[in-house]
């Protein structure tokens, strides 16, 4: 029923697909995120949505290969068909129709998630920028997709490839130290990106939303694992969010959280081929 209608291969770690599931494109809003299953033994995992086309019913997400269920993903080819593409699901970014200037602030496959929500933002009049992360050239995402609609598009690659050499946070601190002003910034990427974003944005109370995509597992809040302190209360990321105000998120706490059960993770991985009965799930 889920049918991969196009893929993309984008670096050495992640790749790009439009999924038919003309239900779930229809309702979709930027910020909400999907839940797909490749297999009936599959997990279930929790994948942001890129954009979105309801005329032609497709959902586009990025997938970064990384674990035993996404590298499984990566075997699907035009043609396939996932198991299950449950959505949209998560509340939709709340995005200020006052704001004048609002600049994205993307790492890695987070590229995906904010083209949505800069993508309305300017439909609705706001002038926005976007600054793009990468280790190297090949993990610099959506560039050309962004530049259709943002007044700027910086990048930064750490081995100084393609852009500013250095974070993303170098290019953020280095345009508000020149003396642009912003509304909001939206910051989605890596937890600890993100972090290092609000710990530059802070000290000028500049509104930051952050999505906290990364941490979420069963999506459905029945799991608990993607639990996280904002503001001093406990929020559950898939129900509650994934995006919150990043300058309330206790990041120390929700990165702890993310190294629980990389043992676990790394046995997986390991292992796929020798997996017991057990792990795999029987009939």
């Amino acid at each position: 029923m889920y049918e991969v209608k196009r893929k993309v291969i984008l670096n050495d770690a992640a790749f790009e697909m439009d999924v038919y599931a003309p239900l779930v494109a229809k309702k979709c809003e930027p910020g909400q995120f999907i839940i797909a299953r490749v297999g009936e033994d599959g997990e279930r995992i929790p994948l942001t949505i890129g954009d979105y086309d309801p005329e032609k019913g497709t959902v586009t997400i990025v997938v970064q290969a990384v674990g035993f269920s996404t590298k499984q993903m990566l075997k699907l080819e035009e043609g396939d068909c996932f198991t299950d593409f449950v959505g949209p699901l998560g509340v939709p970014t709340k995005l200020n129709p006052e704001h004048k200037h609002v600049i994205g602030v993307a790492g890695g496959i987070g590229s995906a998630p904010v083209y949505p929500q800069l993508k309305k933002l300017a439909e609705m009049g706001c002038n926005v920028d976007v600054i793009i992360g990468g280790r190297e050239k090949q993990y610099v995402l959506w560039a050309e997709k962004f530049e259709k609609f943002c007044d700027h598009v910086y990048i930064a690659t750490d081995n100084g490839e393609v852009g500013t050499k250095g974070f993303v946070t170098d290019v953020l601190q280095k345009l508000i130290d020149d003396g642009e002003k912003f509304d909001e910034v939206i910051a989605i990427g890596p937890v600890i990106m993100m972090k290092n974003v609000v710990r530059v944005t802070k000290p000028y109370n500049i509104p930051t939303s952050v999505s906290l995509n990364p941490i979420m597992v069963d999506g459905t809040g029945m799991c608990g694992c993607c639990r996280v302190t904002v503001d001093g209360k406990i929020k559950f990321a898939c129900v509650d969010g994934p995006d919150f105000d990043g300058l309330t998120v206790d990041f120390d706490e929700l990165m702890a959280r993310q190294r629980m059960f990389k043992e676990e993770e790394h046995h997986v991985n390991e292992n796929a081929d020798r997996i017991c009965n057990l792990m795999r799930g029987v009939e």
